[in-house]
């Protein structure tokens, strides 16, 4: 007896394999290291966090700060009477350039479908570099300290800096396919990962002249990272005259299955094939869908809201995961840092893994699940680690690994799932305007969540904190439960049909 062509299961890279070409591997990585380095400006930011509370100060309260002279210049300039204070108005940063990301990844998304996804990275890329600088390293050469300026700059930096997500698996998705995708994206994604190591670092090797070198650094490279994206990066294979995206697939039968997108339908008919989503010929060029029409694709909203759940805990360690190690077990900042890698390590392997594993299965919301499930436990644990940084770093690592595999997959892989639906097939441009609503819903909830750390922290404690964060990791189990019971039972359809096929 014959399987049924729908559920013949296909090597996950022969199309990925057959394919790639030199033009692939230099987006890749041209891709990967443009947003690499917007979070390594970003995580500057969360690395300083201590230095910065301690320079909006006064110093007689800092006991473990040098004295400053002259102390009434000093004085006339702090912005908080105490560290409590400025720790808030810390998280309130946090929080006002996640809300302003997550409105400009709505928009970024839908600018990206429409106009060069090149010069809106480039541009994007640049201009946050700039206001980086301005934000920490000449405010503090000018001694120009003022909490409405901050909170402006921080505001445009979340708008720009909302140009790179959008646009970087836009261009991934022009050139990868559904070959293999869980493992390349999986093993892409970990750009946000080697991005806040690479701040960790960067942040570490320069603090001890002062936070506003650590600003300077990152800032300086991200510039140069922009200009680089400008003149190198391609966007399109038709702009080196390769095929696009299963042009040259209609005469390989086998590999059909594999470049069917997963969140497609499950009666499609079998002669369906890939697309390219940012197609460079105006005459056949369909036009971009639309931001309503986007949120009505299958799974959209739920993955959406998923994600604010999921984004909160991962960004909240991505923001205070330094400044938590400092706090609580009273390790200096610098070594805090360096130990913070450890949990971006977790998440770059958790998300090639967990993706390999969903494109073997031809599924990711199971995957999700038992990651998630385990990230439950490793968040409990954590919470309960000793005074050892080396049990500390394996317990986080852990935890990173369950954490952010899943919020690694959602936010690439899936998201380039839900927008090459058969549904999109005549609006082809839809994986910006998909990718944007995905991970600005993300950042709404991140923001709202950086807040409640901060407030929860100062009124019942770090451990309250980790609760929170155990409730925001079920939530996110709840609102794709839909899609796990769904794809489990397709998984025991496949295989009631093998076994009767043996």
């Amino acid at each position: 007896m014959a399987v049924p062509g729908g559920f013949r299961r296909q090597p996950a890279n022969r199309g990925l394999v057959s394919h790639c070409t030199h033009h692939h591997i230099v987006v890749f990585l041209l891709t990967f290291f443009s947003y690499s380095l917007l979070h390594a400006s970003r995580k500057t930011f969360s690395n300083v966090k201590v230095s910065i509370s301690s320079q909006w100060t006064p110093s007689c309260l800092n006991s473990t700060a040098p004295e400053l002279r002259p102390y009434e210049l000093w004085n006339s300039s702090h912005l908080f009477p105490n560290a409590e204070e400025a720790t808030l108005f810390l998280g309130t940063l946090d929080t006002i350039f996640l809300f302003s990301y997550a409105v400009g990844l709505f928009v970024s998304g839908i600018v990206g479908d429409r106009l060069n996804l090149r010069w809106v990275l480039s541009f994007g890329m640049c201009s946050s570099a700039l206001v980086v600088f301005s934000f920490g390293t000449l405010t503090e050469w000018l001694h120009f300290y003022n909490k409405w300026f901050y909170c402006c700059l921080w505001v445009v930096n979340g708008l720009l800096q909302s140009t790179g997500w959008p646009c970087v698996v836009a261009v991934m998705g022009n050139w990868f396919g559904k070959a293999g995708r869980g493992f390349v994206f999986g093993l892409w994604s970990a750009c946000a990962s080697v991005g806040n190591i690479l701040g960790a670092f960067l942040a570490s090797c320069v603090l001890k002249y002062g936070y506003e070198y650590a600003f300077l650094v990152t800032a300086s490279v991200q510039f140069a990272g922009g200009v680089i994206v400008f003149f190198g990066l391609l966007t399109s294979p038709k702009e080196v005259g390769l095929p696009e995206l299963g042009a040259d697939e209609d005469e390989v039968s086998v590999e059909e299955d594999a470049n069917r997108p997963l969140m497609g339908s499950d009666d499609v008919d079998d002669d369906d094939r890939n697309y390219s989503i940012q197609a460079t010929d105006k005459d056949n060029q369909p036009k971009a869908i639309g931001f309503f029409q986007a949120c009505c694709l299958p799974g959209v909203v739920l993955y959406s809201l998923a994600y604010a759940c999921l984004k909160l805990v991962n960004y909240s360690f991505f923001f205070w995961l330094p400044f938590y190690l400092s706090n609580n077990f009273g390790w200096k900042e610098a070594e805090a840092d360096q130990l913070s890698i450890w949990y971006d390590v977790g998440g770059i392997i958790g998300g090639t893994i967990q993706g390999l594993i969903s494109d073997v299965l031809q599924k990711r919301a199971p995957v999700l699940a038992v990651s998630l499930l385990f990230a439950v436990g490793s968040l409990f644990g954590y919470s309960r680690s000793p005074n050892s940084k080396p049990i500390n770093a394996v317990i986080m690592a852990i935890t990173g690994f369950f954490i952010g595999g899943p919020s690694n997959m959602i936010s690439s892989a899936i998201s380039a799932d839900l927008g090459r639906q058969e549904l999109v097939k005549g609006s082809s441009e839809a994986l910006a305007t998909v990718t944007g609503i995905v991970d600005g819903t993300g950042s709404i909830g991140a923001a709202v969540g950086q807040y409640l750390v901060s407030l929860i922290q100062e009124n019942l404690g770090w451990m309250w904190v980790f609760y929170f964060f155990i409730l925001m990791t079920s939530s996110t189990i709840l609102f794709i439960s839909p899609l796990i019971v769904r794809e489990i039972s397709l998984l025991l359809h496949e295989r009631r049909l093998r076994m009767l096929a043996e």
